[in-house]
């Protein structure tokens, strides 16, 4: 492969000692002196430039992950590095990258803190108990599963006497029966344990634990979570088969009637989910309006606009947009729609709303038909209408009805049998999807009751996950995963499909401090479009605050963005009738497995992957020699408990840590 080589000028407005001092760290990064390195980064950190702090700490991170640096004439260039072939020494790289976060967030002194308490023992119904007592003794359970005695899947079930899996949901008020620890805890405390840094996103986040009931204090097997779909992912849109060009082509390829009229019935409810009443008041809306749009209506209504969009992010205050804790409470949600941000989104919708309805009333009003359908087809603005269709039905599921798997994962000593594969198929299981629909089927949608000036709840039948690995070469927990349709009593299997790989975009190869100070560049200019970080303004804030700050520093945003990761994106349906379910032309999912009103699916599932994984690991000594090795004699070491990254401690904290 040929070195690409990009420039990295010094950010504009630098004085010349600024350039002499970005040029020094440059030369300094490309040898081997640490103490030349650490001299030159103080040097540019001292001279107090917001833009040059930015550069200095990003090109220190590049560095750090292998790019290559060279100063030609004063002139700090880089270039990525090679792709590697060994897949071991490319999950070594990956996770250099990810330690780097993960090693500054267990730095915190509030994180070690958490870590300290969890691991420290307390009393709780007469007994000691700390986050120790919720590990499995590795050579306890070597021990057990050596002494059965199986002899063919009649005998398997006696394995449940050694390990008996089962599900909680994590609320955040609720304990653990065994121990008196917030689930919440439990669950942070093991997310810890991974190599990847633990981090909140927006919208809906459903925390799992799978527990194994076969020994004292119930210990955690693993623990997984469901959260918001990322909204635009290529693979998986081209797997459902939503994404525009091929949804058209199949469209035209068999136009009908249901089609035509749910084209129609999807603008009609759009129309009824925006709140218009101050609109109507100032003249930009009228009722008859919808049955014989204008152009002149809609560019008003884009100019207005185009102007609460400026006034937003010229006198916006996030205090404006605290969350609505009272989902019922219809002032609340109309305040939220007349502020001058959703005014805006609601001008640009109903525009766009009339323009769909404009291109296709000749065609599919007063009456859809299937030929005013085939006919629309034809018709390039028409086409653009029924893209616009899609687009909102898109949205309004992937928000509500498909979920990304973002953790999944077993801790030790169940990994060694391969525990992975069981969390992710319970993560998955009719269980965990009706939990899923109690907790979200009351729950107001934040952006569309913010549009609508009223509570909107969307159908929350999960019916789709995606998930990806966390990397991109060999083999991942997620591969041959498939739960036969006898398992769970349906008539088709469920299934873990490899769609793809991503793009490998992100900020995860950037420490904190890199990414902070270019935010921190960004947040300071006036120049560009504001980005204030609150709900409604756009997808993912802080890493549009980034892509900004890298431009202020004229530096090549979307190569620098690389991380150099292509992850594979998995996504599992739940139903046969995916894509009619998600646009809504289907009024129910028809899912794959039978909805049981018990946790009789969890026992199946188990019992599944006891056969076809836990009891054939479990006769390879090597495995059993790995599963042994983690103790929880004193001191603790075993690979479920957090590993802290070498920092001097404070007072007391050392005899804390090493209590047990």
């Amino acid at each position: 492969m040929i070195e690409m080589w990009y420039s990295l000028p010094c950010p504009p407005g630098c004085q010349p000692a600024e350039r002499r001092a970005f040029a020094a760290l440059g030369r300094a990064l490309a040898t081997d002196d640490a103490s030349a390195r650490q001299a030159a980064r103080e040097r540019c950190l001292a001279k107090d430039n917001a833009a040059l702090t930015a550069a200095t700490h990003v090109l220190i991170d590049l560095v750090g992950q292998g790019w290559n640096v060279r100063v030609d004439d004063h002139q700090v260039a880089i270039a990525p590095p090679l792709g590697v072939a060994d897949p071991v020494e490319e999950k070594n790289r990956v996770r250099r990258q990810e330690l780097i976060k993960r090693d500054e967030q267990l730095s915190i002194p509030s994180v070690r803190r958490f870590i300290a308490a969890m691991e420290k023992p307390r009393e709780f119904e007469g007994k000691f108990v700390s986050i120790f007592s919720l590990m499995r003794d590795g050579k306890e359970l070597s021990t057990a599963l050596q002494a059965l005695e199986i002899d063919g899947d009649a005998d398997l079930a006696r394995l449940r006497g050694v390990i008996d899996p089962y599900v909680q949901v994590v609320s955040s008020s609720e304990r653990c029966m065994q121990t008196g620890f917030r689930l919440m805890d439990i669950w942070r405390y093991f997310r810890h344990t991974w190599s990847n840094q633990y981090t909140s996103t927006p919208g809906r986040t459903m925390m799992v634990i799978i527990r194994d009931r076969a020994a004292p204090f119930h210990p955690v097997i693993g623990i997984a979570a469901l959260g918001s779909a990322v909204v635009q992912l290529a693979e998986r849109d081209d797997w459902i088969g939503w994404q525009p060009a091929v949804f058209l082509e199949n469209l035209r390829a068999a136009p009908t009637l249901r089609m035509a009229r749910w084209i129609t019935a999807r603008l009609k409810t759009a129309l009824e989910e925006l709140y218009v009443d101050d609109l109507v008041k100032d003249g930009l809306y009228w009722p008859t309006l919808w049955e014989n749009p204008t152009t002149d209506a809609i560019e008003r209504l884009l100019k207005e606009a185009e102007t609460r969009r400026r006034d937003h992010h010229r006198f916006v205050k996030a205090t404006d947009f605290k969350k609505v804790h009272d989902a019922d409470d219809v002032k609340s949600w109309r305040r939220r729609a007349e502020s001058d941000l959703f005014r805006s989104k609601r001008c640009l919708a109903l525009a766009d709303l009339l323009s769909a309805r404009q291109a296709l009333a000749p065609y599919l009003y007063p009456k859809a038909s299937r030929t005013g359908l085939s006919d629309a087809l034809d018709s390039p603005k028409a086409r653009r209408a029924i893209m616009s269709v899609l687009r909102r039905a898109k949205a309004d599921a992937v928000g509500t009805e498909i979920a990304d798997l973002t953790v999944c994962g077993a801790v030790a000593p169940y990994n060694a049998l391969l525990g992975g594969k069981l969390v992710s198929m319970l993560a998955v299981s009719p269980t965990v999807v009706k939990a899923y629909h109690r907790r979200y089927s009351t729950y107001a949608s934040e952006i569309a009751s913010s549009m609508a000036g009223r509570p909107i709840r969307r159908r929350s039948n999960l019916v789709f996950v995606g998930t990806t690995s966390l990397y991109g070469s060999g083999a991942s927990q997620y591969n041959r995963i498939r739960i036969p349709p006898e398992v769970l009593g349906g008539l088709s299997p469920i299934e873990f499909r490899q769609l793809g790989r991503s793009k490998s975009f992100g900020t995860s190869h950037l420490s904190a401090e890199s990414v902070r100070a270019l935010v921190r560049l960004a947040e300071q200019t006036a120049r560009g479009a504001r980005v204030n970080s609150i709900f409604g303004e756009g997808v993912n804030p802080k890493f549009r605050k980034v892509r900004h700050g890298f431009d202020l520093l004229q530096w090549p945003s979307d190569t620098l963005l690389q991380h150099g990761r292509q992850r594979i994106i998995y996504g599992i349906s739940l139903v046969d009738n995916l894509l009619p379910y998600l646009l809504g032309s289907d009024a129910e999912p028809s899912y794959k497995f039978r909805r049981r009103k018990s946790t009789a699916d969890v026992d199946a599932i188990s019992a599944w992957w006891m056969r076809r994984w836990c009891h054939p690991r479990s006769k390879s000594p090597a495995v059993l020699e790995a599963v042994t090795a983690h103790r929880l004699t004193r001191p603790v070491r075993h690979g479920a408990r957090v590993t802290l990254p070498d920092l001097p401690l404070a007072a007391g904290e050392h005899e804390q840590l090493e209590l047990y």
